[in-house]
């Protein structure tokens, strides 16, 4: 084998080899996580990402031999419990990835260790309730249900009863849910005729995502109307279900396909219609154009999504690129502190959302950092402790420029920052919103 420093060439990724039974022998996942563990050891350059390194490096430095070989294997587990699969230590810091032949994998590793957890029925019931975002979204946006759930989550006694008797902190902010879904509130704009770009389709389809539907439409419609001032025909995904993503994060593969199945059908047919697929939350918007494909390598449909897949930021400004995109701006944003989520970075396509504020006349100051939120990792008791170390740089930065606005494309990152500031005279707006401000619609 040829051992070099580190690859000179762009990050690949292998398809997860989920269906294969070996994928859950744990003897060979112990097997295959000391290899990885020590290879990490060896090099601690991600210590600074996450506790998940920190947490190895720890039980390394504390052990008999101090190496990777003198710990025991049943504590890799504290390590995946640390890894929220944010992804970053893969794209932005490892030199042992593929084509290196290391071949150093950290997030599916742990992805993988989730699995056989979850396979292994070692999952909470807490777990699998907020994971279920859509289902959760469906039950809690019942008129009347909404009001009680909301009142809920805002009441000290109740939040410290969740937190006993579920884990879910007190100190969190959990996101409210709107009985105006997206979904049945939204008026796309389909007459417009389509202009095609050289980069970029001349008609959207909206999938609207579970957060977006139950927790904030105001995301979507925002969205839309941006689209109409552009005159870009828009219609929404005929049906749609959750992306999948809190499955993918609990190891909970079996549903992911599910999911999969519900949603891969209307998304493709749109695909090879020649519409651009936009999401409005980054995590969904990764789970089509990379998670699937690899968890799906051989099925067409799915690729012909992950290639229709965009980013709405990374439309807009393609569409700039391809001078169809109104630069009409008629309300100045002011200070803008913007959050680049780790899902949003990961994707590799720059910072677009960046360079969309500034172009409707923002003074950004960017953060790029991890909030330390991650979904709903950083909603249980025993990480929110971490999530809020993980957040403090974050909130510190986001804070110090003095900004009007706090905003990330991440709608719950945003909120876990503006908790993290505290006391602040910045609104919190999700980037959509503050380009359709910015707009004057």
């Amino acid at each position: 084998m040829t051992v070099r420093e580190g690859n000179l060439q762009a990050p690949t990724r292998h398809p997860l080899d989920w269906q294969n039974p070996e994928f859950y022998n744990e003897a060979a996942l112990f097997h295959e996580m000391e290899r990885v563990f020590d290879l990490c050891h060896g090099c601690r350059r991600c210590v600074s990402l996450c506790t998940a390194f920190p947490t190895l490096f720890d039980l390394v430095d504390e052990s008999s031999t101090l190496e990777v070989d003198g710990v025991n294997k049943q504590d890799y587990w504290k390590v995946v419990d640390q890894c929220y699969l944010c992804d970053l230590c893969y794209m932005t810091k490892c030199p042992y990835v593929p084509p290196h032949p290391w071949n150093l994998d950290f997030p599916h590793t742990m992805l993988r260790a989730k699995a056989v957890k979850f396979k292994q029925g070692e999952t909470k019931f807490r777990d699998k309730l907020l994971s279920s975002t859509d289902a959760m979204g469906k039950l809690a946006s019942i008129p009347v249900v909404v009001q009680v759930v909301n009142a809920v989550m805002n009441n000290t006694t109740a939040r410290k009863l969740m937190d006993a008797q579920l884990g879910i902190h007190r100190d969190q902010v959990l996101p409210k849910y709107d009985s105006a879904k997206f979904r049945s509130t939204a008026h796309p704009n389909n007459s417009f005729t389509s202009r095609e770009g050289a980069q970029t389709p001349g008609k959207v389809a909206i999938y609207a995502t579970c957060y977006v539907n139950y927790n904030e439409p105001g995301i979507g419609h925002d969205l839309l109307k941006i689209l109409a001032h552009n005159e870009i025909p828009s219609v929404l995904v005929e049906k749609e279900s959750c992306c999948g993503m809190p499955k993918l994060e609990l190891g909970d593969l079996e549903t992911v396909e599910k999911h999969k199945n519900v949603n891969i059908p209307h998304l493709a047919k749109l695909a090879r219609a020649g519409y651009a697929i936009l999401t409005a939350v980054p995590s969904c918007t990764l789970m089509y154009k990379q998670e699937l494909p690899l968890m799906f390598p051989d099925d067409a449909d799915v690729q012909a999504v992950k290639a229709a897949m965009w980013d709405p930021f990374e439309y807009l400004m393609a569409r700039q690129a391809d001078g169809l995109l109104k630069t009409d701006f008629v309300k100045p944003l002011g200070k803008v502190a913007y959050h680049v989520p780790c899902h949003q970075r990961v994707q590799n396509i720059g910072n677009k959302t960046r360079d969309s504020l500034k172009l409707a006349g923002a003074e950004v100051t960017m953060v790029e950092r991890c909030s330390g939120h991650d979904g709903t990792w950083g909603v249980k008791t025993e990480f929110y402790p971490n999530a809020a170390k993980i957040g403090r740089p974050v909130f510190k930065q986001m804070a110090a420029a003095d900004p009007d606005y706090i905003s990330s494309d991440c709608a719950i990152a945003a909120s876990h920052i503006q908790h993290g500031m505290g006391e602040s005279r910045a609104q919190k707006a999700h980037p959509i919103t503050l380009m359709r401000i910015a707009y004057g619609l």
